[in-house]
């Protein structure tokens, strides 16, 4: 997962411009990957306003850190992985018991029934997912939705490839369970 170069320079180029001093270089950074880290945040705190805040706080973190950034990762990997840890930290205190948005809104076409079905069901799966204790979430989040492969996962979470794997496939199992009756 990288960055957008072909409408500027690299995130090498801009990281090592950061590293001096550069606040423009950092900018771009922050436009670059803005929409993904507060994604990733929404998806994992599952609220709104907290993952505005958990975005905003791992740009003032990256920003602080990136002088001590030593590029034996790509930059969005480094800057998902302080993501997650406000994340996790985010988590940890608050305990989050609101509920997933309405991503996944019915299809025009369905009929009254299914459509209200379907409602249920994303509903139910949000909730599932919600319930996955953080250390199954954060890798399927990262697989299932954002796209990332299970070495870049591992990598951002610190953990090996197989590792990632066997978590993914308990939350797949989680999930399984959870929604049986939806089956």
């Amino acid at each position: 997962m990288t960055g957008d170069s072909c409408s500027g320079p690299d995130d090498a180029q801009l990281v090592r411009r950061a590293q001096q001093g550069d606040a423009e270089a950092f900018e771009v950074l922050v436009r670059r990957y803005g929409d993904q880290v507060f994604r990733l945040a929404l998806r994992l705190v599952v609220d709104r306003h907290a993952a505005e805040d958990i975005a905003q706080e791992a740009f003032v973190a990256a920003w602080r850190g990136i002088p001590d950034f030593r590029r034996d990762a790509a930059f969005p990997t480094w800057l998902h992985s302080i993501v997650l840890n406000r994340a996790r930290n985010h988590l940890t205190r608050a305990r989050a018991t609101q509920r997933l948005p309405e991503e996944m809104p019915a299809a025009a076409a369905q009929q009254p029934d299914a459509a209200v079905q379907s409602l249920h069901r994303d509903k139910a799966l949000r909730a599932a997912i919600r319930g996955l204790p953080f250390d199954l979430r954060a890798p399927l989040v990262l697989h299932q939705f954002e796209r990332w492969s299970y070495e870049e996962i591992a990598e951002i979470l610190g953990l090996s490839v197989s590792t990632v794997r066997g978590r993914i496939a308990r939350a797949r199992r989680a999930l399984l369970t959870s929604m049986r009756e939806w089956q």
